[in-house]
């Protein structure tokens, strides 16, 4: 028996606060093993777990066919570097670019390196093909988005948790209004702007969904100025929004999009950037690349994940699955004003909790939700969001609903619950 057997979660949690940076404050449960839409901690309680690891696990926890796919792979080859060519690249690029219609892929490892790379080949494409003057690109990035900790994400966020104490920041990054058009064609008229990054739906900023037709109309608002519109569909993508993509819903093809997280069902870190010809033919070897981007651990396990996700039809679940949590949520809000609103699409859906003396009653009720079973987390403060894996069945769907309606209703004063 290791000394990680004889753990309790208290001592768990006390090793990392010793021997851990300080840059999360996770919800204190202690998981040690995870099966579909279930997770259990160190004592052998059980959970259902409605954040995916942030949509990182949208075909489940260790789905058996990507465990296999990543464990068959690790016991012949995991890391070539891109010095060479091995076995299996060739035939995940491939399929994932036939899989999403695009010419080509440029493999890599995280979501934020996704951003990364979308923005450098903007940027390249800016000069070598719309021929704006060297050093002169902008991108236009939405208020309040989220993807990514490095220098260029923070120095493109609105969020002061983000930014703070990390200048000088990158220069050619504009913000524009989130689901403001009038805003975007303003932004546009400058004619060096390269590209329009934009989440499909804002997942870190509280699951905030735009109005319909927003992206189709900034799609075209960008084609009609010759700016790339590029999609971050790091977390709204593989299924999570009742589509593949989430700019499906309006029939958007992204001239670059990025996935991530669930591209290996939360086993492995990969992530991808697809572009056609034009765009990514830009970039030139020993110009941009990774040591671990598209190696052969990493490739398996994204052609796994991507057949589960589809084979499954995990896409019609999520959408299925979503619109009866929302229509529940939504008629129990009715009846308690404890409860602001309820959005989403698909299974990423979010509860706005009202809290006008911000009195952090989100963190309580996801500490309750834990003792009842259930695990989700709030962002920037009154906002929980609820994002189960995408096997989830109805009958386990309804187990949570009632759960989290009955532990709202603890912290619904009895006088305040009314009809409204």
């Amino acid at each position: 028996m290791s000394v990680l057997d004889r753990l309790t979660s208290q001592q768990a949690i006390e090793l990392e606060e010793k021997h851990g940076a300080h840059n999360y404050h996770p919800l204190p449960v202690v998981l040690r093993k995870g099966e579909g839409v279930h997770v259990w901690d160190l004592e052998g309680n059980h959970y259902y777990d409605f954040l995916s690891a942030y949509s990182a696990v949208n075909q489940g926890h260790c789905h058996p066919r990507i465990v296999y796919a990543l464990t068959e792979q690790a016991h012949k080859l995991t890391l070539t570097s891109r010095a060479f060519h091995n076995d299996v690249l060739g035939e995940y690029e491939k399929f994932i670019t036939n899989l999403f219609g695009y010419d080509k892929v440029l493999p890599m490892n995280t979501g934020v390196e996704g951003g990364e790379t979308a923005i450098k080949l903007c940027r390249k494409w800016a000069y070598k093909v719309k021929g704006i003057e060297q050093n002169k690109a902008k991108i236009l990035f939405a208020e309040n988005n989220f993807w990514g900790r490095t220098l260029a994400a923070v120095s493109s966020s609105t969020d002061p948790s983000a930014y703070s104490d990390y200048g000088p920041y990158l220069p050619g990054f504009e913000i524009v209004k989130y689901n403001d058009l009038q805003a975007l064609e303003k932004a546009l008229e400058d004619p060096n702007v390269a590209g329009f990054m934009v989440e499909p739906i804002q997942g870190e900023a509280g699951v905030v969904v735009p109005d319909d037709g927003y992206l189709k109309k900034a799609y075209d608002l960008c084609k009609s100025k010759n700016v790339l519109f590029i999609a971050d569909e790091v977390q709204t993508g593989i299924s999570r929004t009742g589509k593949l993509y989430c700019c499906q819903h309006e029939g958007v093809k992204p001239d670059i999009l990025i996935l991530g997280k669930a591209l290996s069902g939360g086993v492995f870190p990969v992530s991808a950037v697809l572009a056609d010809d034009e765009i990514m033919l830009t970039i030139k070897p020993g110009e941009h690349g990774s040591t671990f981007g598209g190696n052969p651990l990493a490739c398996k396990v994204a052609v796994a994940a991507l057949e589960v996700a589809v084979e499954e039809n995990l896409a019609d679940n999520a959408q299925k699955l979503g619109e009866i949590f929302r229509r529940e949520l939504q008629d129990f809000a009715k009846q308690y004003d404890i409860i602001r609103t309820v959005r989403g699409k698909g299974l990423l859906n979010a509860v706005v909790i009202n809290d006008p003396e911000h009195s952090n009653i989100a963190w309580e009720i996801c500490l309750r939700l834990r003792d009842n079973g259930l695990l989700a987390k709030p962002t920037h403060g009154n906002i929980i969001r609820f994002a189960p894996p995408l096997v989830m069945t109805e009958e386990e769907l309804m187990e949570c609903v009632n759960i989290i309606k009955n532990t709202i209703q603890e912290f619904q004063p009895k006088s305040l619950a009314y009809e409204k």
